[in-house]
């Protein structure tokens, strides 16, 4: 008697989508590469957070003003570089993209009070703010988790502090150095001093809720920071 051929089960539906979402992942990554190659010489015109704050102020009362000027490294003051690295990032020429030190003393601190810290660098806050949103997930982490050292392996450990000091966010629509110098103190980031640079850097973690002048506290902190790393 003939043997009926097989009827191919079709896969169930999660698993369609499954190889879908992999597959998108998988060609964003790509990108990412090539956009990292490109980044080593050209300046971006938006990231991934500028697009969000656009998209959310779609939803928003009132006009959005982006306020973003890309400058060279040289035209922002060794104070503000400074101060960024001491309130986000003290041993940022010393690690390769992921400072273990900070991580395991998060952990040990969140064990104890039951809250995580973070204990990103600026090579991690990088990646996330050039290709990723402020919106966290499992999926984002993983990436920035992979994407972190082929930034520092790529772009090296200047061009990366002059991404992330042109690029973050320091206030409603204010993005990058040049802009936050303006917009708080009316200067250039080539003027910034001392203590402006220290009150510019204790905003970053809350930059839509913070201003510098009420930063009294913190940017004494990273004044002492500061000091420790010889600055």
């Amino acid at each position: 008697m003939r043997k009926l051929p097989r009827v191919r089960q079709a896969r169930p539906l999660w698993r369609r989508l499954l190889v879908w979402v992999l597959y998108l992942v998988l060609g964003y990554y790509a990108l990412i590469v090539v956009a990292l190659a490109g980044l080593r010489f050209i300046d971006p015109p938006f990231t991934g957070v500028h697009v969000q704050r656009r998209v959310e102020s779609w939803f928003k009362k009132g006009r959005y003003q982006k306020r973003y000027t890309f400058v060279p490294l040289g035209r922002i003051s060794p104070n503000f570089q400074w101060a960024v690295i001491a309130a986000e990032d003290g041993h940022f020429y010393k690690h390769h993209g992921f400072d273990w030190e900070q991580i395991r003393d998060a952990v040990e601190d969140g064990m104890e009070d039951g809250r995580i810290r973070g204990a990103s660098t600026i090579s991690q806050q990088l990646v996330k703010n050039l290709f990723f949103t402020t919106a966290g997930s499992a999926i984002r982490k993983g990436l920035e988790f992979t994407i972190t050292p082929l930034a520092e392996l790529i772009l090296g450990k200047k061009r990366i502090l002059e991404l992330y000091l042109n690029v973050i966010e320091w206030g409603p629509g204010v993005f990058g150095a040049e802009a936050a110098a303006q917009y708080h103190y009316h200067t250039s980031a080539a003027r910034i001093g001392r203590d402006q640079g220290a009150r510019l850097a204790a905003i970053l973690p809350s930059p839509l809720r913070r201003s510098p002048g009420r930063m009294d506290r913190y940017s004494a902190i990273i004044l002492t920071r500061m000091g420790q790393l010889g600055r």
